[in-house]
């Protein structure tokens, strides 16, 4: 950083970090694992060696792993801890620093509603680009709502922790006055745990819902932010918002996304897509042209990655499998695993 003379009196070569790109998150998630690991007797780096990953992302919360692996790591740790709220547990003692600087720069924003936005548009800059959030308004409630528009599978644990996590970010730039109305998680946990459940949220929570999210009253999004810093919001903003232009996902990025998150579904058409990314189907193909692929072959590479690394986990069935690639029968799905890898999934495993 220099000091000029000219229109400008601050300026950057460039990023001051490395922008995480589509299938990557910040380690930042795994802030104080360590400890709590060592709470119980256990040693985090075996936990996260385990899931492919190096023993430095207990301490380099910068470090870019894959949405997968903190996924799969947290479900591990409900299990070897004995606790089906791990990742409510978990964000309990976490901050929501683990979000990185975007968490500075809402808190520093004039207003509730400047606060979230901030959240909405930089959290895929700075931390998960594969992590969407979304602000619902309604004529009472709103409601901050997060999903991950890739396939990772069985992740109720990390909604847990992002749950705790939004909540508090929520409080913190709420003031004391800030009270959820009720938290929704896709999660469907045991009767038996919601009692503690909607005490650590402080509110009533509701279970198996099709979308994850915090509500709270619609008036609360005009509420001024406590901790509000008119220089360091236009700072920090400006510089996240060159970070993110810098950094914008490419068409052939975007529409891989989409495909990973959809499969699963049984909702991937080049039109959905289209509708997703805010253009025409004609314009979407005329773009993907320009990089030299199609959406079928995007879909194809989609399909074998997932592929192989559903078969190299072993924990689902390949009729499974097969339905989450958006296979309707198993045989469909061999013909195809076949023509990429030339060897039948059960092959494939084996070797595994």
């Amino acid at each position: 950083m220099s000091m000029v003379h000219g229109s400008s009196f601050f300026s950057l070569d460039g990023p001051l970090d490395v922008a995480p790109s589509g299938g990557q998150v910040r380690a930042a998630n795994f802030a104080g694992l360590a400890n709590l690991a060592r709470s119980h007797g256990r040693d985090a780096r075996g936990i996260v060696e385990r899931h492919g990953m190096e023993a430095r992302v207990l301490i380099d919360p910068e470090s870019l792993i894959a949405p997968q692996q903190v996924a799969d790591t947290f479900e591990y740790c409900s299990v070897l801890f004995d606790d089906p709220l791990f990742g409510l547990h978990f964000g309990s003692m976490q901050d929501p620093e683990v979000f990185g600087c975007v968490t500075a720069l809402c808190r520093s924003a004039p207003t509730v509603r400047a606060g979230i936005r901030c959240l909405i548009e930089f959290l895929p800059v700075v931390h998960a680009p594969d992590c969407e959030v979304v602000l619902i308004e309604g004529r009472e409630t709103a409601e901050l709502t997060w999903l991950v528009n890739t396939d990772i599978g069985l992740n109720d644990q990390a909604n847990y922790q992002a749950a705790m996590l939004n909540l508090k970010l929520l409080q913190s730039i709420g003031g004391p006055a800030f009270r959820p109305s009720w938290v929704s998680l896709s999660a469907d946990p045991r009767s038996s745990d919601l009692p503690e459940i909607e005490k650590l949220l402080g509110c009533k929570v509701r279970g198996q819902s099709q979308r994850n999210s915090v509500a709270f009253p619609v008036g609360a999004l005009e509420q001024p932010v406590p901790s509000a810093n008119r220089l360091l919001y236009k700072l920090l903003g400006s510089y996240l918002q060159q970070v993110k232009t810098t950094h914008s996902p490419s068409i052939v990025d975007k529409v891989e996304s989409y495909i990973r998150g959809s499969l699963a579904y049984g909702r991937c058409s080049i039109e959905r897509c289209a509708e997703k990314t805010g253009i025409s189907v004609r314009t979407l193909q005329s773009r993907l042209a320009e990089q030299g692929v199609r959406f079928s072959e995007l879909v194809e590479k989609q399909r074998e990655f997932l592929a192989r690394a559903h078969l190299a986990d072993r924990r689902l069935s390949l009729d499974e499998i097969a339905d989450r690639l958006g296979y309707g029968e198993q045989t469909s799905f061999g013909r195809a695993f076949k023509r990429w890898t030339g060897m039948t999934p059960q092959q494939f495993r084996a070797g595994c």
